[in-house]
This record gives structure tokens, sequence and C-alpha cells, in this order.
């Protein structure tokens, strides 16, 4: 049965049930001390599942597993980028040198390319092929230069090759005045000849009432000076002409690129010799000569020289052509050409057996590079000197051959 507690307690009553004690406070039963109330067992609740909680802080790393198995290995990579190309190594050694022989009907290819393009300093024996001439050649060191295969081993030579000069005219036929003889012809410039080859060389000798003599190196022949006009003749043809005289005769004709004609007379007068660098001067009037000519300058011997002047014409006292010409009298004999000028004679007056100057003996020099020597044969006369890396030889007489050889 229930408990049955009573109605009107007083504090402090005490009211005992089922084992169980409670106490009156005045306003409520108080369970007592040591009393443990047990009530039946309910039935269990059913709550609403409570929300999912946070997550826990993550733990520490584990110890590290043991090493799996190897793998199949991968296939191979693309192949890279090529790489920038190294520095040059160091020359090889001179490699040792050879002699062979073959068989083949093959070809051997040498470099090849233009004149220009020839390498500055090849070694003896380079060998390759030239474009320009369409033909191999082989440098030869010694020469320095390039030799045609097949062909001989040649030198450049300056020349300057100089006429005898012509003789002025002499008194005749009633007349006493004569012409101023022409200077002998002038030639100048550059050719190549052959190595350890004879080439003709001549030294023409001044006129002596005639024309000079011609002068020769290999093919350059200079011609020699025409002769003045005498007793009432005209003036001779040559290298330079020879000038005319009274009563107005012509002069000689010069020839082409060697020199100029003379000058005409005039009563009682004689006309220049022509020379190298101009005409003879013309008789100016009565009983007054014209002068000779003006010859050329050359330096091939190291000073600039005229050679190759007129001779002047006689009945005064005229002017020889710069460059050796004989100056003009009004007596006998007429001035003679200077030797090796290849200067015209001057000429003369006074009687009908006046004597006209003789002309002035030719040169021929040679300019080459001292690496050669020029070899004369005998009778020639010759002086060499050297300057600036060349020889300098100069012919004064004589004719015969000279042969260039390697010094």
């Amino acid at each position: 049965m229930p408990a049955n507690f009573p109605t009107t307690p007083t504090i402090n009553q005490t009211y005992t049930y089922a084992g169980a004690s409670w106490v009156w406070t005045g306003t409520r039963w108080q369970v007592g001390l040591g009393t443990v109330l047990t009530g039946a067992t309910g039935a269990t609740g059913i709550g609403a599942t409570g929300a999912t909680g946070i997550q826990g802080i993550q733990g520490n790393i584990g110890p590290v597993g043991a090493t799996g198995t190897a793998g199949t290995p991968g296939g191979v990579g693309a192949t890279g980028l090529t790489g920038a190309t190294g520095p040059a190594g160091a020359p090889g050694g001179a490699g040792a040198g050879y002699d062979t022989t073959t068989s083949s009907t093959g070809y051997l290819a040498l470099s090849a390319g233009t004149t220009a393009q020839r390498p500055g300093s090849p070694p003896n024996g380079a060998v390759r092929f030239n474009t320009s001439s369409g033909y191999g050649e082989i440098y030869n060191s010694s020469l320095a230069q390039w030799l045609q295969f097949g062909a001989n081993p040649v030198v450049s030579v300056e020349y300057l090759v100089v006429a005898g000069g012509g003789a002025a005219g002499n008194g005749g036929n009633g007349v006493y005045e004569s012409g101023g003889g022409g200077a002998g012809g002038f030639l100048t410039g550059t050719t190549v000849v052959d190595l350890n080859a004879a080439r003709n060389i001549t030294v023409g000798a001044g006129g002596s009432a005639s024309n000079g003599s011609n002068s020769v190196f290999d093919s350059q022949t200079a011609i020699g000076g025409g002769r003045g006009a005498n007793g009432n003749a005209v003036g001779s043809a040559g290298g330079s002409g020879g000038g005319g005289t009274h009563p107005t005769t012509a002069a000689g004709a010069g020839t082409p690129g060697q020199g100029f004609a003379g000058g005409n007379g005039a009563p009682s007068a004689g006309g220049g010799g022509g020379g190298a660098g101009a005409v003879g001067q013309a008789a100016p009037g009565t009983a007054s000569a014209g002068n000779g000519g003006i010859g050329k300058q050359s330096s091939i011997s190291g000073a600039t020289l005229y050679y190759a002047g007129g001779g002047g014409g006689g009945v005064t006292a005229s002017q020889g052509g710069l460059g050796g010409g004989g100056g003009g009298s009004s007596g006998s004999p007429g001035g003679n050409g200077t030797a090796n000028t290849g200067g015209g004679g001057g000429g003369a007056a006074g009687s009908v057996s006046s004597i006209g100057g003789l002309g002035g003996s030719g040169i021929v020099i040679l300019k080459y590079l001292q690496s050669y020597t020029a070899v004369f044969s005998g009778g020639i006369v010759v002086t060499t000197a050297t300057s600036a890396g060349y020889k300098i030889s100069s012919v004064t007489s004589g004719t015969g051959t000279v042969t260039f050889i390697v010094a």
C-alpha cells in the first residue's frame, strides 16, 4: 500500500515507511539521512541522436613502413636538345710527311679561287686552281710569285730605253745654216720577261752626219733621232724629227709614242730638232734659229733627269732642248748632244762647209727586285746600283744580251 503521511505533523516529526524515514521540516517531508529510496525501474526513454562532435587532434606520425618492392623500370625518355658547341680544341701536332703513289683514275681536288683571292703569305710549294686564269698554279717563295703549271718563272722589269740622237745638218749646196738634230726615241714602262732566258739589249750610238741608232731591250725598240736638214734638204724622220733649214725646208716627223717632229727652217735659219716632250721650234724669222724641243723626265735611276732633248737650229746661238740637246751655233761646229741622253746635235752656220753637232748616245736603264741578278754578255758596258730593295742597271754602250736569274 502507499505511504500514508500524517496530515498534521509537527516540526521534526519522523515518519517511517518501507524502511525509509522522512522528517517534517515545517513545510515539507524530507528524506532522512542514510535513507536510500529506490524507485521502480522506469521505462527506457527514447531521445533524439545528439550532434556529431568536432574532429579530434591529428595523432603523431607513425614509424616509417618497410621498403616496398622495386617497381618496373620506366621507358626511355625522349632525346634532349643539342647543347651549344664547345670551344675549339688546341691545334694538333704536325703530321708526319709522307710520300705516296696511287693508281687512282679519279682526281685530287685543289683549293680554288680568283687571282684576287690568293693567300697573302703562302708556303713554298703551295698549289691551287686559279679561276681567273683557268689554270693550276704553284707558289715559288724564292721568286715571291705564283707560277702557272707548265709556265716559265718570270721577273718584272721596269725599263727606260732611249735611242741615239740625230746629228745636226751640215752646210752645203750654197746653204750655210743647218737644222738641229732630232732626239732619240724615248720609251719607258714595265714588262715581264722569263727567268734564265737571254734577252737582246743594245744602246744606240749618236748620229754623225746621220740619224742616231736604235736602242733595244727585249721587245722594246727606241728609234734613233732624225738628222737635221742641210744643203737645202729637208729634216729626216726619226724617234724625234730633225729640224728644217734655209730657205723654208720642212722638218722631219717624229715616231708616235717616242718623240715629236722638228721645226721648219726659214730664210738663212735652221729649225730646232724635235724632242721627246715637244716639237722643235720653227725658225721664227730670217736669220733667227729655232730652239730644240724639250725632252722627257724619268726618275728610274733614282734621280729625276731629262732625256731626249732636240738640238737647236743653226745661224744664231739657239738652245738645245732640256734632255741633252746640243745648242745651235752661228759658226761651226754646232753643239754636240750629251752622251747617254739621246739628245740631238746643234745646227751650225758660217759657211757652206759648216759642221753640225753630233747626236748624243742613248741609254738603257733596267730596274728590278734585288732578289734577282741581271747577267750581261760581253761587250756590254753597265753599272748596277741597289736602292730601296731594287737593283738598277744602267747600260751605257754595247750590244748583246741580258739574262735574269735568281740572286
